[in-house]
Order: C-alpha cells, then structure tokens, then sequence
C-alpha cells in the first residue's frame, strides 16, 4: 500500500458510508467486547473534535480497547481494511489533532488508566498512556518525586497526548517539556507490530527515535506504555508577581533576566486584558492597572531559593518593575499561580469561544509581538488576550469570537494565521507545544519548504507506508491560503471529507 491522500478521496455516499460502517463494525466486533464500540451518532458524537471546538467531524466508528491484544487486533484490522485510524487520549488538545476522520476509527484510548510502577530508586514512572499527567505526579509525592512537565490542563490530559504533542508547562523553563522527561514509549505501528523507542538506560542503541515519536502527533505510532522521569520535589518555592505599565519594559525584564544567568522554575506574562479575565475568575490578587504581569518562580533549598528570588527582584526593579509582591507561604505561591493556570477557562466566561494560539518567538521580540497583536485586534475587529510562556517565548494568544457567527470565524481563522507567519517572520515557529493538527496546516507553509515538508513526509512514510494513521495533518500535503475572505484549497477541498467548520 502506498502513502492516502485524504483531500483526493471523494465524499462518500450516504449509502457508501453505511456500508463501511457495517464492514468495519464487523471486524472490529472480533478484537473488542460489544460495548467497546459505538457508531450510532448519538454515541459517536461527543468523539466530533477535542479541545479545539471550531472544527467537528463525526467518526465512522469509536472502539475502546482495554487491552493491548485488542490494540493490535483492532490496528491489525483496520490496516487490512484500508481504514483510517485517529488515537485519542483525553481530547484536550488545542490544536485539532484529535479530531476524527470521516470515514475512519477513533481510537480511545480512556481505559489505559493504570500507573503500572513508580521507582524510587531510578526515579521512574511507568504509566500507561490514559493516565493523566497530575495523577503521576500524586502517585509520586509519597517518595518526594514528581512529574516536571506541567501543561495547564494536567488535572485532565493524559500522559499519551503530551507525548503527541511534546507538551511543556508552566515549569518548562528549568524543567523542560515533554521531550526531556520521557525515557521510553511502547506501541504499535499501524500494521499492529510492537515498536518501543528509548529505554530506562541512559542512551538505547540504534537511531534516536523516541525524539521522532514524541511530538508525532499520532501520526507514527500508537503509544501505549511511557517510561516518564521523576523529578524530587523541592524542598521550598516561591514565586514574585511582578507588574510593567509598559509591555516593552516586560518583555525587557523577562530578557533581562535569561541575561542575569538566572534560570527561573517558572517565568509567565500576561498582558492586561488576560488579567482581568482572570481576576475577576479567581480573585488572584493581580494588579488590574498593570499593562503587563510577570510571575517568576524560584525554587531549591531555602538558602538558593532567597539567593535567587533577591537577585530576580534586583532585575525587574531594574528593568521597571513597578510593583513586586513575593509570595510568604505556599497558599499565596499557588494563589499568584491560579490565575496562570485558570487563563483558558477565564476567557471562556467573557467570550463565547476562543480560538488558543501556540507559536514561538525569541524572548527579545516578545514586546514586538504583543504590539503586533494589539495592531491585528485592529485590523480583524476582535479582542485577543495573551498568555506567555515567556522564558522560552512560547505564545498563547486567545482570539475571543462568537462561532455562531460564520464571519467572526473566518476573522478568527485569519488572525490565528496571521500571528504565526508574524513569528515566523521574528525568527520563530508556528507551534510550541500545541501541535498542528488541523489548525496550522497552511502555516506549516510558511515556515517549512517543500523539500522540508517532503522529508517530514518522508519519515511519516517509513513508519505508516499506508499513510492511515491520523491522517492529513500535521505535515501540509496542499497549499492552503486565505483569501476572497474564505479558507481556501488548491484542488477545491478541504482535507477531510464532511468536516463542518462552526
């Protein structure tokens, strides 16, 4: 079999289309009991999209295995089949990745919830990929260890989507993301043949491809099993809130303290709007005059925790701080904090949808960016509310739009488009930890060249020659532009069949 196409397979027939149905829901009635798998649409609908709701697509047919048998059983089918299959963990993805295909199997992957060991001597986590990424670190508090990686839907995302999608945190900075945490991934390959990449060992022979799969978006393999690194808890933290009645002066400090040699625990920012989303949400103490809001965050020993927390103030009084608060107790650390962490919900009691960017940036274009953004609310008429990882100047922007208004979406969309080929343009990329999914497709293009997208293309092709699993995302197989106002596809399509865009 050779490499699909999705955006050159006619729209099947309603009758076609019940057919394949009743086919696949034949063999896969072999590999999994009778309540493992749904088609009817009631059932199949609250599978139509992950977290990011503006695109829904219903799936041919749900399976739920429990067990890796049924995983291969099921991969093992539907490659015989020619049947596409879509992974999914807890649907908290931002970026579509998740979203199903038309005429293909989405893959939960719920019921792989067990925390199989945690070691404290290797300090290691073995986990399958359903288990969500607080639930690791809980597991491990009783030894003093936790999981480092911490994205700010870690009470609900699981293990197996931040290894989709190279997720980072809040604490990514010192900690780092997905990728520098993760020993070790077993799975299958779409055929259904074992694969593990990486091990418990510091180094595991052959090529280096657990770096390749954790990012992959689901497009290589289906994880099952992560080998993750605890981390030991600290023996104290403390963060200092710290305001700027300019956004340049912020963007400045958060520079200006990467320049120091200072590698905080945690360095976030949001712009005004953001704040007061989120004050009025959690009543975080923030400061609703402040243009710009950076939290810093030590952590270590007491004695490295003063050390550091004296020299980061020194820097940000110097770089025009013009308010600092540090925190006195862990209650008032994790208040400053609750705010960071509750952005994406804030904004969804101000706005009746919201469209979450991810790109990057370097950190000394971080002033430059905001001000571009503010010039495109402009520009697009709608309101955008920023949220920076600004250590490593990862951007969150949120465009707020209503998507009962099919204007205010292609607004929305053009927008989105329009502050990632703006970090492209500053020397950054069109995602950070988000993916791309079915978002970002037209803007792969505007980072990657052709013979850049055939060699990611390329790799896809070694590990899936059939091209089934997840297919149509991540790597552009089309130019999509946008233009006359409308999403547009040279050959006339959008890349899956049926999709409805609200």
């Amino acid at each position: 079999m050779t490499s699909q196409d999705p955006t050159t397979t006619p729209s099947p027939t309603p009758a076609e289309r019940t057919a394949r149905q009743r086919e696949v829901v034949d063999a896969l009635s072999a590999c999994v009991p009778p309540d493992a798998l749904l088609w009817h649409a009631e059932d199949t609908t609250p599978y139509e999209c992950d977290g990011l709701t503006a695109y829904r697509q219903r799936p041919l047919v749900v399976c739920l295995p429990e067990t890796e048998a049924q995983v291969q059983a099921v991969l093992r089918a539907c490659h015989r089949l020619g049947v596409p299959v879509v992974a999914r963990g807890a649907g908290t993805g931002l970026s579509g990745g998740a979203l199903p295909h038309a005429m293909g199997v989405t893959l939960s992957l719920a019921r792989f919830n067990r925390i199989l060991e945690v070691n404290p001597h290797s300090r290691t986590a073995r986990v399958q990929c359903g288990v969500r990424n607080l639930a690791i670190s809980e597991a491990a508090a009783q030894y003093g260890l936790y999981y480092a990686p911490d994205p700010s839907s870690q009470i609900a995302c699981t293990i197996g989507g931040n290894v989709a999608e190279n997720s980072g945190g809040v604490h990514c900075l010192k900690y780092g993301l997905t990728v520098h945490n993760v020993l070790a991934v077993r799975g299958y390959t779409m055929e259904g043949e074992p694969a593990t990449f990486g091990s418990a060992a510091l180094d595991a022979p052959g090529l280096d491809l657990l770096a390749a799969v954790i990012g992959s978006e689901g497009m290589l393999a289906v994880a099952l099993e992560v080998t993750v690194r605890l981390t030991p808890k600290p023996q104290l933290a403390r963060c200092i809130m710290a305001s700027f009645d300019d956004v340049r002066r912020a963007g400045d400090a958060v520079a200006a303290v990467i320049a120091a040699g200072i590698i905080p625990a945690g360095l976030e920012m949001m712009d005004k709007p953001m704040t007061a989303a989120v004050e009025d949400f959690v009543k975080a103490g923030y400061d609703l005059d402040a243009e710009a809001i950076l939290l810093c965050e030590s952590d270590g020993t007491p004695e490295e925790v003063e050390e550091e927390i004296a020299r980061m103030s020194e820097v940000l009084r110097g770089a025009g701080a013009t308010q600092i608060a540090v925190s006195e107790s862990e209650e008032e650390r994790l208040r400053f904090w609750s705010g960071r962490k509750n952005a994406f919900p804030a904004s969804g009691r101000i706005s009746p949808d919201y469209m979450c960017m991810d790109s990057t940036i370097p950190r000394k274009r971080l002033a430059d960016i905001l001000l571009a953004i503010q010039e495109m609310e402009k520009k697009y008429r709608l309101r955008c509310c920023n949220v920076f990882h600004a250590g490593d100047g990862n951007l969150h922007p949120l465009i707020l739009f209503d998507a009962n208004d099919p204007d205010e979406l292609r607004r929305c969309e053009a927008f989105g488009a329009d502050i990632l080929e703006t970090s492209v343009a500053m020397g950054g990329t069109v995602t950070g930890e988000h993916g791309v999914g079915v978002e970002k497709l037209s803007s792969m293009c505007a980072q990657f060249t052709a013979d850049e997208n055939a060699q990611m293309l390329a790799l896809k092709d070694a590990f899936d020659p059939a091209g089934l699993l997840n297919p149509g995302k991540a790597i552009p197989t089309l130019q999509r532009c946008i233009a006359d106002g409308k999403m547009l596809v040279r050959g006339g399509r959008l890349p899956f069949a049926g999709l409805e865009r609200f």
